[in-house]
């Protein structure tokens, strides 16, 4: 599995270069910034480290700081970066305004987010869990997405827009999930609490509440403004407050 994943990155690694030497022959003046984020590193993994770096750290210690822990925790596990990989291509080839790596790697503050999230949550289960929330904290203050460590995520997330995103820690989201601004998914008020469990491929809208012990089956989608507090079945749209299911699959709509 660690192979494979540094295989992966290479690649990654490689397209994005020569998207960036592209950039820096174009655009001398943009690409002087560029060549510094990008051409001036060894791999993806060290460009991603310096990415959070810069973009949480207030002071130059500060950013030394979440860099040692990111080139660290991407150093001790590959699929880390393998992860992020996948991040970044589902933005790439999900999102019609992007024509290109660089511009979500370089400019989407929901991607460093959730890499600094995948930081994080590395940090948390190696029982650092100081140096974890210290990450929460600062995604949250500098780029108003706030992830809890103890959170799961699978690869291939978008999070479009990024603003006001929170996700509390028993959260379980899959694979090629796209998350847009001002959600929340968190415990519910029922009592024992526990957290949502999003399925693989679902959409969630702008400003959508998921809350409790409630299941998004895959391919989902959750409708803007949108407060869930029952299980969405698979393939299925949940729309309005509360609430209800609409455009489901043949058996889901029968049940």
């Amino acid at each position: 599995m660690a192979r494979a994943a540094i295989m992966a990155s290479d690649s990654l690694w490689q397209s994005i270069r020569d998207e960036a030497q592209r950039v820096v022959s174009a655009d001398p003046v943009f690409g002087r910034a560029v060549a510094d984020a990008v051409l001036t590193h060894d791999d993806f993994a060290a460009v991603l480290a310096n990415l959070i770096g810069r973009r949480l750290g207030g002071n130059a210690d500060e950013r030394e700081r979440f860099t040692v822990f990111s080139r660290e925790a991407f150093r001790r596990h590959p699929d880390l970066i393998d992860a992020a990989g996948r991040d970044l291509q589902a933005i790439a080839h999900g999102d019609p305004a992007i024509t290109g790596l660089l511009p979500p790697l370089l400019h989407f503050k929901g991607y460093v987010a959730l890499q600094a999230w995948r930081v994080s949550h590395w940090l948390w289960r190696h029982d650092h869990h100081d140096a974890a929330l210290l990450f929460q904290n600062e995604a949250s203050n500098v780029l108003q997405v706030s992830i809890h460590p103890a959170a799961t995520i699978g690869s291939g997330v978008y999070l479009d827009h990024a603003t006001g995103i929170v996700i509390g820690a028993a959260v379980v989201i899959g694979d090629d999930v796209t998350i847009l601004q001002n959600v929340s998914i968190g415990r519910g008020s029922e009592m024992p609490t526990r957290s949502p469990r999003i399925g693989h491929g679902v959409f969630i809208g702008a400003g959508a509440t998921i809350l409790g012990d409630v299941s998004i089956g895959d391919f989902a989608k959750i409708g803007a403004g949108t407060v869930v507090t029952s299980d969405v079945p698979a393939g299925c749209t949940a729309v309005g407050n509360p609430a209800r299911l609409t455009n489901c699959p043949e058996p889901a709509s029968a049940a």
